[in-house]
């Protein structure tokens, strides 16, 4: 279950206890994120639209005169420290090196941070799919260049994360986590141009929760077949360059190109490009239907996403597959489809507030019927992005 989210006063209190002083505590949060539509294009150049969520990692720091980072984890209740003018650091596979990562990434592109002390708590669901770490690599950043009065753009921070995680701590993630928590809005979704970085918040209608659904199963073949996806996609691009040599990534062809040029790929190469390609103009399709609130166009859309992710892209599961099947079924269901890299993990639904109590007891009771597991359910609201929530010397 989710970590406890603590008030201003038992963070001071929790502060003090670690640290002997709250003097100059402030605090900061940065959200976890969902992706409504546009799975596993980031890597390919292509598009996505998440939206973060009400559920955050929490940051309560104060600055330190020398060069140490103390880091105090309430979840795990422990603490780690480095020595951040130390020439070596090595990532040691442990949830401190999302933080070290961030500091190390500022200091290496010369943003200027202090030594500080560090709470960090949170309510992100761990492992499930809604970008925890990318939440608490984008707080602690924040929170540094905060605490050291120094200023740095968004979408900067949100570069320095991403390739914190890509570099340090290992993980081969695309860009989106890290902007949508940057850049968040509450009740937006976000159309995100993962070349460009260009991108257009868009306004998600009223009276509809952005409902998670985790399967609670994350099969052992998932970070393998990942890593397999994005080697088939990188294959598909060469062997299409043959008869479109201007072309960097899957995001420079259309289905009309990817038919014509059909007869260069294998068979299963085709699929993964058609995945990729197909869901690319989906996410723009769904980003029309957002601006003309068309919630029918974008139920179907999401459909379709799932369907291609299911057949073509071959990462879901039967698990994500019934619970989705469920979903299609229910009144005041508007989409359903797996999110995140597949295996297991969560499923996006965006369902009527006022269908959002039938809808979690149908799927609770169907799942555990078929798999003698219950889901974990996040009924949530899309969220703003980073921010400071509490400054002690203003109180």
């Amino acid at each position: 279950m989710p970590n406890p989210v603590f008030q201003s006063t038992q963070l001071e209190n929790l502060f003090l206890q670690q640290f002997g002083s709250c003097d100059g505590l402030r605090v900061f949060q940065a959200p976890g994120r969902v992706n409504l539509i546009g799975e596993h294009t980031d890597y390919n150049d292509g598009f996505v639209m998440p939206a973060a969520i009400d559920f955050q990692t929490s940051v309560a720091g104060t600055r330190r005169e020398d060069s140490s980072l103390a880091v105090y984890s309430v979840l795990f209740d422990e603490t780690r420290t480095f020595d951040l003018t130390k020439g070596t650091h090595l990532p040691q596979r442990h949830w401190s090196d999302y933080v070290l990562g961030a500091a190390l990434e500022l200091r290496r592109a010369g943003v200027p941070i202090s030594g500080a002390n560090l709470l960090v708590s949170g309510n992100v669901p761990l492992g499930s799919g809604l970008s925890s770490s990318a939440s608490l690599e984008m707080a602690t950043a924040y929170a540094l260049v905060s605490l050291a009065g120094s200023n740095i753009e968004l979408t900067q921070l949100a570069v320095l994360c991403q390739r914190a995680e890509n570099e340090f701590v290992g993980a081969r993630c695309g860009i989106m986590d890290q902007f949508i928590s940057a850049h968040g809005r509450a009740g937006h979704a976000l159309l995100l141009d993962c070349r460009s970085l260009q991108h257009e918040l868009l306004p998600l209608p009223a009276g509809i929760s952005v409902v998670i659904c985790n399967t609670m199963v994350k099969h052992e073949l998932a970070s393998g077949e990942y890593n397999a996806r994005r080697r088939e996609c990188e294959q598909g691009v060469r062997l299409l360059q043959a008869a479109m040599p201007g072309i960097r990534a899957l995001r420079d062809v259309t289905t009309a190109q990817l038919s014509r040029s059909a007869e260069l790929l294998p068979e299963v190469i085709f699929r993964r490009c058609r995945h990729v390609i197909t869901e690319n103009a989906r996410v723009l399709s769904a980003a029309t239907a957002l601006r003309n609130s068309d919630l029918a166009s974008l139920g179907r859309l999401m459909r379709s996403s799932h369907e291609s992710l299911r057949d073509d892209y071959e990462v879901s599961c039967s698990e994500l597959d019934f619970l989705v099947e469920i979903a299609w079924q229910l009144k005041g269901v508007i989409g359903a489809r797996m999110t995140g890299g597949g295996f297991g993990g969560c499923t996006v639904n965006l369902v009527e507030d006022n269908a959002v109590e039938s809808f979690l007891t149908r799927v609770k009771g169907e799942y555990h019927s078929r798999f003698g597991i219950i889901p974990e359910t996040y009924a949530t609201r899309a969220s703003d992005g980073v921010s400071e929530t509490y400054n002690h010397a203003s109180h």
